[in-house]
């Protein structure tokens, strides 16, 4: 297949009008392809040749103004389109497409459960080729008219109200002008939940077998949509542009959710089947948020091409974040973000595969799928938080209003953006958007606290980096009365970095924090006096924000090697047994579980490590036996099974049903505590069959293939293999659910032998698999826990001899990358 190049898709925006998609799809021929008929009208403004694109099982019939073309010059993805001359065109396509089982184009799925089917479209960033042909690219938008002809009993849903006009066949409204990409079709015996607000149809939607918990949460999501969808009314001039807001939660979704106009689609683990935290509550809010905001930035007005990605993705992760807290319940959702989302940014922006939140050029599609990570998303929107910071919420608001008045239903790029801004404010944002958005890496922020007269004390600020930053700067005093421990903030100080001279503190405090508010995107350090306040007094501090701030300055000193992890470890089991917020306990469990105990420290020292956690998921279960705080409990009892070292106990809980004092072992629970004894030894498949027998859902066919990967067994790893390499019958979710159970810690000299093979199997399943199976190959099927030379050597010899396509090349870097600063922690020495 070939990918569109910048050039090419410049050379055809300027030859082509593209008008309306007339497109007919028919899904009754079987479960391996559906016809795909479409009539594109265009005009070309001059005499020239280009090219559409499609990827067909078979392409059947063409013809461009009446007369046929020959199917046979379909070369990959592109059919030429020769000796046109300047005027109006009408192009027929006529082909069977295939359906897909890793999540790309038109997406099929059975479900175990009731066995009902249901298929849905993701046709980003190039996959529209997927379902019908098109000239695919953001600055074509057209309008779209889509009919489909669906088995009985299934309904359509589009980016316009749907109608079934009898017989299995449905027509949608037509579109508004979107870009090709954006378009969305969902059909199959949806469980509906419907309503109005303000005269808009709002709807869910989910498969049948999923009907009694989207109602249980249906009020939830429903008032969420409403409070967002009013608050962007109060900040953005322009009305909603489209006819209805759907919300579709599908099965086997790659990313978290999709911006189609009018129907936004969701991974449907959204859906909650078993108990959840509060923070995960919110994160599910959070996407909806993120979500709707892009019905304004990517989706009335877009992107030009794809080096503006960001113009897309950070808006809608900023919007999402600040909306969610101004409209809901939801109001320390900052909180998440930079225990979560920030370090997301933070570590993506560190490795060899970085790039500034807004390149100068993305060369082609390719190149630009693999910006989509947590770059243009957590480093830009901590990039506008801090230019909302600097610039003032008021000016910020009316250059985007600005943006969408003169690009609405068009395309524009940073210029236009940056213009737009420019004239809301005298502020120099051009140089702003220099600083910030066209250059890459952490600045790192380091105080230094001098003694002046009179026992005050004056700071300055090194920095280390080229960017700007407006920032907040807590002192921090301890409270001397009757509850010792206690900090209280004496002042919160702004500064502008570079500054100028020192600023005079007062006395010295116990704390001074850099970036106290989280307002800038920087790592920072503390005074070795503020360091040793943290140590034995950081569930002291007020702020869980701030909490977060200081718990992100420990973990990026533990991955710069400057903090030993045992240190990080120690501070973890004093302090959070006294932490509210669930964020940073469920944030600083992961990075300990993860990262120090699998990866930053032998395995010599792992199993000390693992006791250490287990402690202190055990005062958690301890804290929370009143009842009174059910999330928290959640957390600790799920991470107390990811770090048992002994079957014993949870094999106990999951025998009896439940954890003594609750919670009852739902589904969720009920997996996780087999997959742990699996990588024990301490189940079989005798248990693993009946757990499945007990839950037959989707769910449980992906906790059943983790389970079996993750048994310390070599016919049980052989067929493991084999399924994720050896063929390519796996969907995209029991592929990586496979993956997840296959490398384990415990079992290193198990799988040494893969570990060489990995390389090999790895680029061909990617070849022959594509994009999504290439991601998850080069994240979840990564061998993680061979932290050693010889590992990092193999990967260093497979991109250099084996030319990996672009998706898993960008994941090996990445992980190759990590896997040298694993090393590097390692061999640091930094005493506890």
């Amino acid at each position: 297949m070939s990918v569109l190049t910048r050039d090419e898709a410049q050379t055809r925006a300027d030859l082509l009008d593209v008008h309306r998609y007339t497109i007919d799809l028919d899904l009754t021929g079987g479960d391996e392809t559906f016809d795909s008929h479409t009539l594109i009208a265009f005009s070309a403004r001059t005499d020239g040749d280009t090219f559409v694109e499609v990827r067909p099982a078979e392409l059947r019939s063409v013809t461009l103004d009446g007369h046929p073309l020959d199917p046979e010059a379909l070369d990959g993805n592109r059919l030429p389109l020769r000796n046109l001359t300047a005027g109006e065109h009408e192009l027929r396509v006529h082909a069977a497409m295939r359906y897909s089982r890793t999540g790309e184009g038109m997406h099929r799925f059975t479900d175990p459960t009731d066995g009902e089917t249901y298929v849905y479209t993701q046709l980003f960033l190039d996959d529209v080729q997927r379902v019908f042909a098109a000239f695919d690219q953001p600055d074509l938008k057209a309008v779209f008219e889509l009919s489909v002809r669906a088995p009985q009993g299934w309904t359509v849903l589009a980016n316009g109200i749907t109608e079934h006009t009898g017989d299995g066949h449905w027509r949608a409204a037509p579109t508004p002008l979107i870009s090709t990409y954006l378009v969305a079709v969902a059909a199959g015996p949806w469980h509906s939940v419907r309503t109005e607000h303000r005269g808009l149809p709002f709807g869910l939607h989910c498969r049948r077998s999923l009907a009694p918990y989207l109602d249980a949460d249906a009020d939830e999501l429903l008032d969420v949509t409403r409070a967002c969808y009013d608050r962007y009314h109060e900040k953005f001039d322009e009305p909603y542009p489209f006819d209805s807001y759907d919300q579709a939660f599908v099965p086997e979704f790659n990313a978290g959710a999709m911006e189609n106009p009018g129907l936004v689609t969701f991974r449907d683990e959204f859906v909650y089947r078993s108990a959840v935290t509060d923070t995960e509550r919110q994160t599910r809010a959070m996407v909806v948020a993120h979500e709707m905001a892009h019905m304004w930035f990517g989706d009335l007005v877009t992107l030009k091409w794809w080096d503006d990605i960001w113009l897309n993705e950070s808006f809608a992760e900023y919007m999402g974040y600040q909306t969610l807290t101004e409209a809901t319940r939801f109001t320390d959702t900052w909180t998440d973000f930079g225990v979560t989302r920030k370090s997301w940014g933070y570590d993506a922006d560190q490795r060899p595969s970085t790039h500034p939140v807004a390149p100068e050029a993305v060369d082609d599609t390719a190149s630009a799928l693999l910006n989509f990570d947590g770059i243009s998303y957590a480093k830009g929107a901590s990039a506008l938080r801090q230019l909302v910071a600097w610039l003032g919420e008021k000016d910020f608001l009316a250059g985007i209003n600005t943006h969408f008045a003169r690009h609405r239903f068009a395309n524009a790029t940073l210029a236009d953006f940056i213009d737009s801004l420019a004239a809301a404010t005298e502020r120099d944002v051009h140089a702003w958007a220099d600083a910030w958005l066209r250059t890459t890496g952490v600045d790192t922020l380091t105080p230094h606290i001098a003694p002046g007269e009179h026992g005050t004390c004056a700071l300055t600020v090194d920095r280390a980096g080229s960017r700007p930053h407006h920032i907040a700067v807590g002192l921090y005093d301890r409270d001397l009365g009757d509850d010792g421990g206690q900090l209280v903030l004496r002042e919160r100080l702004h500064l502008d970095l570079p500054q100028d001279g020192a600023h005079p503190i007062g006395k010295r405090p116990a704390l001074l924090l850099l970036n106290d508010g989280d307002l800038s995107y920087a790592k920072v350090r503390f005074d070795p006096e503020s360091f040793e306040t943290v140590r034995k007094d950081l569930s002291g501090l007020p702020s869980p924000l701030t909490r977060a701030v200081v718990w992100n300055a420990l973990r990026d000193a533990v991955r710069d090697g400057e903090l030993a992890p045992g240190a990080y470890l120690e501070t973890a089991r004093t302090h959070l047994p006294l932490e509210t917020d669930l964020a940073i306990v469920q944030g600083v469990l992961a990075f300990a579980a993860t990262q120090i105990t699998d990866r930053y420290l032998t395995p010599g020292e792992r199993p000390a490590a693992l006791a250490t956690l287990s402690e202190l998921c055990r005062d958690l279960i301890r804290r929370t036996e009143d009842g009174d705080n059910p999330g928290l409990r959640l957390i600790a009892v799920r991470h107390r099974i990811h770090v048992a070292a002994h079957p014993d106990t949870i094999a106990a809980w999951l025998a009896d049903g439940t954890v003594p004092g609750g919670p009852e072992l739902d589904p969720e629970l009920r997996w996780r505590v087999l997959a742990r004894l699996a990588v024990l030894g301490a189940t079989d498949e005798a248990a693993i069959a009946a757990e499945l027998q007990r839950d037959p859902s989707a769910t449980g066919q992906e906790g059943a293939a983790r389970c079996r990967a993750a048994l310390p067994d070599p016919d049980a790893k052989a067929r493991a293999w084999a399924a994720m390499f050896g063929s390519d019958d796996l969907s995209n979710y029991l592929f990586a659910a496979t993956a997840r159970g296959f490398w384990q810690p415990e079992q290193a000299d198990l799988v040494r032998e893969y570990v060489p093979r990995y390389y090999a199997d790895a680029v061909a399943v990617a070849e022959r698999r594509g994009p999504a199976i290439a991601t998850a190959v080069g994240s979840d099927a990564f061998p993680a826990h061979a932290v050693d030379a010889d590992s990092l050597r193999l990967g260093e010899e497979c991109l250099r001899d084996a030319a990996p396509i672009p998706a898993l090349r960008r994941r090996l870097v990445d992980q190759l990358d990590d896997l040298k600063r694993a090393l590097r922690v390692r061999e640091s020495g930094q005493p506890a």
